[in-house]
Parts: structure tokens; C-alpha cells; sequence
């Protein structure tokens, strides 16, 4: 069993902010499945995959994941978490395993939930612009640009989960290409 978790904020309000583009990303890749509510969030389950947007908020992410964990007894390395990232160029991304939160307090909720750093994390850029303050930037809207730029990755993103479904993180590591 695999875990695919997309982080972001749940509501209309959240809709095409930076902080969700885990949400976007796993939107597009399922397109309009029928999300169910479970373990504080969203989740659908695909064959031996599960995919769930924790609707706990950011910040509390760790409890949705680790409640859908316990329940499927998902080993941490069938564990793939996207997520933002300010410090990579807007659409880029990275995959890691086996590192710290950066200061991203969703994936410090989802290491503290879990006791672990283990898990695998497609982390994709949403730049950094520093004249406005970090909370305002990542809750704000993408401009029509970078909304294309991220739809331009699509297929990129999606590969990658095909790659993580079919393989594992230790793959997807190994082939990953530079941006």
C-alpha cells in the first residue's frame, strides 16, 4: 500500500495559493475522482494506492497523515508527501527523503506526527519574493503566469507519481532530472 498525500489549506479561499499546490498537483493528476472524508481529510483510494489532501490545515497536516498511516499501516517508505517550496524557482522541483522540515510547518507536523523523516517529499518551487511577508506570500493567489507556468509541469509531477507508484522513492530519487 502507498500513501500520496498533496498538502494545502481546504477552501475556497485557499483555492490557487502557492501553499497548494500539493492540492493542485494530485487534482490534476486524479482529475474529478470522488473524494471521501476520512482521517481529517480527503481521500481516495486507487488499487493499492491511497491519495489524501489533509483538510486539518497546514500547520496540523501530521495528524491527518499519521491517522491514514495507523489505519492502513503504511510503511514510511510508501510515503510520498508534495508539497511547496520556497527556496526552489517557481515550478522547479526536488525530491528527498530522509530531511528536515525547512521550515515548512506542514511537513514539521507530518515528522512530529510520524516520529520520523523517512518519508519521500516531491517538493515543488514557488519562489520567494521577500518584500512581502512569508505567511502573506504563500497564502496568496498565483498570478495567471505562474498558474501556467505550474500547468506547464503537469505532466512532469505526474510522472513522478506514476514513477513512485510503480517503483519506489529510492527510483524516483535516482531519476530525477535537473531543472
Amino acid at each position: 500500500m502507498k500513501l500520496i498525500v498533496g498538502l494545502g489549506n481546504p477552501g475556497q479561499e485557499y483555492k490557487n495559493t502557492r501553499h497548494n499546490v500539493g492540492f493542485m498537483v494530485l487534482d490534476n493528476y486524479l482529475n474529478n475522482v470522488d473524494w471521501k472524508e476520512k482521517f481529517h481529510g480527503l481521500f481516495y483510494k486507487k488499487n493499492d494506492v491511497i491519495f489524501l489532501k489533509p483538510t486539518t490545515f497546514m500547520n496540523l497536516s501530521g495528524i491527518s497523515v499519521r491517522e491514514c498511516v495507523a489505519y492502513f499501516d503504511i510503511s514510511i517508505d510508501d510515503i510520498l508527501i508534495i508539497h511547496d517550496d520556497l527556496d526552489l524557482p517557481l515550478g522547479s522541483y526536488k525530491i528527498k527523503k530522509n530531511s528536515s522540515s525547512g521550515g515548512h510547518n506542514g511537513i514539521k507536523s507530518i515528522i512530529d506526527e510520524l516520529n520520523s523523516m523517512e518519508f519521500c517529499r516531491l517538493k515543488i518551487g514557488i519562489s520567494h519574493n521577500r518584500d512581502i511577508p512569508t505567511d502573506k506570500y504563500v497564502l496568496g493567489k498565483f498570478s495567471t503566469n505562474e498558474q501556467s507556468l505550474i500547468a506547464c509541469k503537469f505532466d512532469v509531477y505526474n510522472k513522478i507519481i506514476e514513477d513512485f507508484i510503480k517503483n519506489d522513492a529510492n527510483y524516483i530519487i535516482r531519476h530525477q532530472k535537473e531543472d
